[in-house]
């Protein structure tokens, strides 16, 4: 499902707020419902990825987070704005198309190391 990054146009990108879903098709024919969660630990700011290999920051306690907004940028990608105050970090067509196509081994990857500190999904009161 590889595609050149120059040519992955969307669709159709809705947001189904009630289900923490965002649902985006492409012009290959290919679509995702990616959830909110999903996303936002997936975020690509440097609050989250880092400023290089190594530097990731876990994110925990965000199985509830929903999106707010979707906020257009240029005619390449999107600002998610995250109802945990998350808004930074911009999700290119190629990136969600990334993040559709890499579901399964990201969400096992993400679940193992929040196993692995001993953290949760779950926000802490």
């Amino acid at each position: 499902m590889e595609m050149p990054q120059d040519k992955i146009v969307p669709t159709e990108l809705r947001l189904l707020q009630a289900d923490r879903l965002l649902r985006i098709s492409f012009d290959d024919g290919s679509s995702f419902d990616l959830g909110c969660e999903y996303l936002r630990v997936n975020s690509p700011s440097a609050e989250v990825k880092g400023h290089g290999p190594g530097q990731e920051v876990l994110q925990v306690g965000k199985r509830a987070v929903n999106i707010n907004a979707i906020e257009p940028v240029g005619n390449y990608a999107v600002k998610l704005v995250f109802d945990d105050g998350h808004d930074t970090g911009l999700y290119t067509w190629a990136y969600l198309y990334r993040l559709g196509c890499e579901y399964e081994q990201r969400w096992s990857a993400y679940l193992q190391a929040l196993e692995a500190a001993g953290l949760s999904r779950e926000a802490q009161a």
